[in-house]
This record gives structure tokens, C-alpha cells and sequence, in this order.
């Protein structure tokens, strides 16, 4: 079976944009390991693209079959979303894959498939500059949800502890407060060297 690269990081992070980069080089021939959630689709998403957005009820039909491999459930301004991985069948190749998630996600997949199947790619960035990127998101919705940027921004410095980093043994960061042909070097460099 290939190798997971999984990118992480706080909420703009830039990690969706580098992710895109990624699946897009043709030297990398990654395939996207898609995830499932049941928040509401954001202007340029697409769905089987960026998440595979679903309801509370495929969830469930899911959880029944066993088929979950791991969920986290956040409690927004706008009700309960849900992110979680399913063996959907997108695990099944010999290709690398690469996902995008948290730490708590890639810490339950790391424990599903093996530490030396899955490789964290962990993306940080000053926080100043990522409130303004998320700000600058936020104000490209049709309806901005400033109320859900700001729960999610100090969430992030719980979801994303040093000591929870420190606990899961990842020990590389690749920092992103330039450009995003800066960043998407570092991770490239990062990801040849393995």
C-alpha cells in the first residue's frame, strides 16, 4: 500500500491551498484522500473534491456498518458539523494518498493504519497573518460566518497544543508565512526527502 501524506494545520494555514498544489503536480502523482462532512459547502468547493459533504444520516448509516474510521464532531455557532474518514474503498491502492485534517484525526488514522504508512506534514503560521487570511476568506463567502472564524481561530490554539504536537511525535513544521509558492517548496522538499 502507498504511503498518506497528511497535511495539517490551523484554520488558514494555507494547508487547503497547498493541498490543491499538491494534487496537482504531475512529478508527485498523489490521489486525494477525500474526507466526509456535514457543514455546508463554501463558495469554490466541490463536492468528492474537497470533502465529500454529506448529513447526519449517512453518518449514522456509516457507524452502523462499521465503516467510520474516525470522527470529531465541533459544536459551531450554526449547530453541530461533523468531519470524520471513512473506509470508503479510497484506501484500497498502492498509490500515495494525501488527506488534509487535524491532529486528532491524523492521530486516529496513524492508529488505524501504522505509523509507517501514514506522514504528517504539519503547516504553521504567525497568527496574525493567518486571522488576515481567514478574514480575507471570510469576506469571499456569499454570507461570511465572522462568529464561526473567530470560534475556530481560538480553538485552534487548544486543537493544536504544543503538548498534544509533543504527544503525537511529530517533530517537523514546515512554516508558511510567505508566499504560497514559498510554502509549497517547503513541503515538496519534505515530502522527497522520504
Amino acid at each position: 500500500m502507498g504511503r498518506i501524506y497528511y497535511l495539517m494545520g490551523k484554520s488558514a494555514s494555507g494547508k487547503d491551498r497547498i493541498y490543491s498544489e499538491l494534487l496537482g503536480n504531475p512529478t508527485l502523482s498523489l490521489k486525494p484522500l477525500v474526507l466526509y462532512t456535514t457543514r455546508p459547502i463554501r463558495t469554490g468547493e466541490v463536492n468528492g473534491q474537497n470533502y465529500f459533504f454529506t448529513d447526519e444520516e449517512k453518518l449514522k448509516e456509516l457507524r452502523k456498518q462499521g465503516r467510520v474510521i474516525e470522527e470529531r464532531c465541533y459544536q459551531t455557532v450554526h449547530g453541530p458539523w461533523y468531519y470524520f474518514t471513512a473506509d470508503d474503498g479510497q484506501f484500497d491502492t498502492e498509490e500515495d494518498l494525501l488527506g488534509i485534517g487535524t491532529l486528532e484525526s491524523y492521530g486516529n488514522l496513524r492508529a488505524y493504519f501504522g505509523s509507517d504508512r501514514i506522514v504528517p506534514l504539519l503547516i504553521d503560521v504567525e497568527d496574525g497573518i493567518r486571522l488576515k487570511r481567514a478574514i480575507a476568506r471570510e469576506e469571499q463567502q456569499e454570507e461570511p460566518k465572522y462568529k464561526e472564524l473567530c470560534r475556530r481561530f481560538l480553538a485552534d490554539s487548544e486543537d493544536f497544543s504544543e503538548e498534544r504536537i509533543r504527544e503525537l511525535g511529530i517533530a517537523d513544521r514546515i512554516t508558511n508565512n510567505g508566499t504560497l509558492e514559498e510554502g509549497l517548496e517547503k513541503v515538496i522538499a519534505v515530502m522527497r526527502k522520504l
